[in-house]
């Protein structure tokens, strides 16, 4: 790659240095494997329906909208991926049911749920604002996800994030 010229300056500009990331196999990484879980709609559906209390499946599709076979097949993956589990229940002269429950693992995601929604609130909402607003059960102050290091220093913006290689990092074959 040839060096560029600054407009502004009429220096000389060495090329951008490669992320360091293009070194690194991405066979492992944990962000692809979450979104092969949770990448398709309707998973991320299911989980918001589940946080609102709604768990059955009757509600959860009537509330929906998910055509019967499409959440009978995300509840199946969800509780496979050990992020729901079923509850049975049974009405008085019906046959017995089950309801949805977040797992630990489902509950993890939680945070991720919240940062999703407030991207969301910020940039998709309708303009009197959003339909849900996540809050203290303790106080009533609304709830927001933050970047937070190990050592307790709250981050403000992204930038004061960088990936790193981590403990299972693969060198790229190419």
């Amino acid at each position: 790659m040839s060096q560029g010229t600054d407009e502004t300056t009429d220096r000389q500009v060495p090329p951008p240095a490669s992320p360091a990331a293009l070194a690194y196999s991405t066979e492992n990484c944990t962000l692809g494997r979450t979104m092969a879980v949770l990448g398709e709609r309707w998973c991320v559906v299911v989980l918001r329906e589940v946080v609102n209390g709604v768990r059955r499946f009757d509600d959860i599709r009537r509330h929906s909208g998910i055509p019967r076979q499409v959440l009978s097949d995300r509840l199946s993956t969800l509780v496979d991926q050990d992020l729901l589990r079923r509850e049975p229940y049974r009405v008085p002269g019906g046959r017995e049911r089950h309801e949805y429950r977040l797992t630990t693992k489902g509950r993890d995601l939680y945070p991720a749920l919240v940062a999703l929604s407030a991207w969301g609130d910020r940039y998709l909402a309708d303009p009197e604002g959003p339909p849900v607003e996540f809050a203290h059960r303790d106080c009533g102050a609304r709830v927001r996800a933050v970047l937070e290091c190990e050592q307790g220093h709250r981050l403000d913006t992204p930038h004061e994030v960088v990936p790193r290689p981590g403990p299972g990092v693969r060198p790229f074959a190419g």
